[in-house]
């Protein structure tokens, strides 16, 4: 039967079965085809804490959605048009985000009487006409896959493990997406064992005459490239991102780069990927516990690196008193923190803008520190570098935040050109002659920074108060009260040094959407569309949270209205009422997922009673 091929300028699909299914996999395959067939994308890998959960269980369904098309995609999708269903507890799970008339494609032999019942179903949904607003095809992956590889004669384990490429093959062929790069990958991967290469290949390859041959499936899709920004390119997730950002920072700067870590999720990619790096002078220190993470940095900043610390929310807890020390021995240290939903452990591989205020105030005393926030996956790589610049600069820690979605999404990333990344190289003091340790630039309140066993330029650290200029340690209220107010002059003057903020739309009317972090891509979607209905909408989004850009209360005072989305119970639009006393409204989402931005829509809608 000749096939239709239809045209589409976007698609979501959810790739879904047990946590050990190999649904990140799969999903991670499709994204880079797709990034290496030009579409623009924006992915959400979504899995459970547990290393290896229940099998057939809802909470042990491990999910991975992608959205990708011919147009610019800023979200993972707020709906999917196409559910790739592994067992019926991923059914059961991923269901409600499927849109009417929506594809399912299931696995038969994951719907058994023991996954029905491990699901909680009491009948099978495939028979009970619980799915009729679908468009459901029924597949027996594991019998087909086990077909494909009859005759090589390997243990039942390894077969079961190539059904997702028999998944992945389908959707291939659904898609029209080549399967060049993914041979490829399992070419390298498993380069030493030449059974896996052909079994693998074989069953993905299977996947796709399936889908080519049999009559249940009458139409392919055909999604075009984007019209992406001319350029080379690469499929990149926050996590690299923010790696390379600083691999990128120290060659600038011309320092060694030293990571102090303990590995945390969702972080831990950061150290992992940093370790590949030793050619470019990174060294990667796996410490023992939190606290000798950033301690280890501490001491590698004072020896002349660019030193940075990553963790998430429940190790920036630990690592506090330390950052502490970094503030009032006055070193640049970067601590990034990947924040997953808390408190306590939490939601470990859940996404949650959960610690801002930790950030902005978590620590004893008077010790303000510069915090910056990435907005995408690709933006990681910009923050990164621009946290290590403050630091270098201005001779301070900078907590850098990320989070869960941003770390582990991926999208298209322009690759710059060395050459337009900004020289931030340092000058260390080697002059003797009038040295004080603490003697500061007249524009930045900065110290200047010695290599210890300079000659003549011998000085102490430590968390004791400073004495002003020498930095001997004093006692003196005076003098106490005269460094904290340096200190904390020293962070506010880098608003001066970073650029003032600009409004997305119009600069001034009926409501200004304000948001930091993650939530730049859904807020952008949503204003976007709400601007084409021709509603008085702008977005402002915060990349420099202490201190602010100067002009943020001119632009505010400029709208009737402050929207302010967060995935945690409000805490952006705490620091906006304090410093600007703006009556802001909050639209605030705590499930460990990110914002749908249908949602915003609608917040917006109710904000503007229906005014155009």
């Amino acid at each position: 039967m000749e096939k239709e091929t239809r045209a589409l300028d976007e698609v979501t699909i959810r790739f879904a079965g047990d946590s050990g299914d190999g649904m990140q996999l799969t999903g991670g395959q499709f994204t880079n085809t797709s990034a290496a067939m030009g579409n623009d994308l924006s992915t959400l890998p979504d899995y459970p804490a547990e290393i290896r959960a229940p099998i057939g269980t809802t909470y042990g369904v491990s999910g991975f959605q992608i959205h990708f098309g011919a147009t610019e995609i800023n979200t993972p999708g707020d709906h999917c048009d196409v559910l790739v269903a592994m067992n019926a507890a991923s059914l059961k799970v991923n269901l409600r985000s499927l849109i009417d008339g929506g594809i399912i494609i299931v696995n038969t032999d994951g719907f058994g009487d023991k996954n029905l019942k491990l699901a909680g179903y009491t009948q099978s949904p495939l028979s009970d006409g619980s799915l009729s607003k679908f468009q459901v095809f029924q597949v027996d992956i594991t019998k087909l896959t086990n077909l494909a590889l009859a005759d090589m004669n390997l243990p039942q384990k390894v077969v079961d493990k190539t059904k997702n490429f028999f998944a992945l093959g389908m959707m291939y062929w659904m898609f029209n997406r080549t399967p060049d790069n993914t041979i490829q990958w399992i070419t390298e991967k498993f380069e030493k064992k030449p059974e896996l290469i052909e079994a693998n290949t074989r069953v993905m390859k299977a996947g796709w005459n399936y889908a080519e041959t049999t009559d249940i499936f009458a139409v392919k899709y055909d999604v075009k490239p984007a019209p992406l920004t001319p350029g080379k390119y690469r499929n990149i997730n926050g996590n690299q991102a923010t790696a390379l950002g600083f691999v990128a920072a120290a060659d600038k700067a011309k320092l060694p780069l030293f990571l102090g870590s303990y590995p945390i999720t969702p972080a831990s990619d950061i150290l992992h990927e940093l370790s590949y790096f030793k050619n470019f002078g990174v060294k990667t220190f796996q410490c023992e516990d939190e606290i000798a993470g950033i301690t280890s940095a501490i001491g590698a900043s004072f020896g002349g690196s660019l030193a940075i610390t990553t963790t998430s929310g429940p190790g920036v807890a630990l690592k506090t008193e330390a950052m502490g020390l970094a503030v009032m021995v006055e070193l640049p240290l970067v601590i990034i923190n990947v924040q997953r939903g808390g408190p306590s452990t939490g939601l470990p591989t859940k996404t949650e803008q959960a610690d801002l205020l930790q950030a902005v105030y978590g620590r004893n005393g008077e010790a303000p520190i510069p915090v910056i926030a990435a907005s995408s996956p690709s933006d990681c790589f910009n923050a990164a570098f621009e946290a290590s610049r403050i630091a270098l600069k201005f001779m301070t820690p900078v907590i850098l935040l990320t989070d869960g979605y941003i770390a582990n999404g991926s999208e298209p990333w322009l690759i710059p050109e060395v050459k337009d990344l900004k020289d931030i190289s340092v000058k260390f003091r080697t002059d003797p002659e009038n040295y004080l340790p603490y003697l500061r630039d007249e524009i930045t309140l900065s110290r200047e920074w010695a290599i210890p066993g300079t000659p003549g330029l011998e000085h102490r650290i430590g968390g004791l108060e400073k004495q002003d200029g020498t930095g001997n340690i004093n006692y003196e209220p005076e003098n106490h009260h005269k460094m904290i107010k340096l200190r904390a002059a020293k962070v506010e003057r880098i608003a001066n040094d970073i650029p003032l903020a600009t409004v997305e739309g119009d600069e001034s009317g009926d409501v200004l959407v304000i948001g930091w972090g993650g939530t730049y891509g859904t807020i952008k979607t949503a204003v976007e569309r709400k601007r084409k209905e021709g509603k008085s909408v702008s977005h402002l989004h915060l990349r420099y949270i202490n201190p602010m850009p100067k002009n943020i209360g001119e632009i505010l005072a400029k709208f009737k209205t402050v929207l302010v989305p967060e995935i945690n119970l409000g805490q952006l639009i705490k620091i906006l009422r304090d410093k600007f006393l703006i009556p802001a409204v909050g639209l605030n989402k705590v499930q460990g997922l990110p914002f749908r931005s249908i949602e915003i829509e609608q917040k917006i809608d109710e904000l503007l009673g229906g005014k155009q």
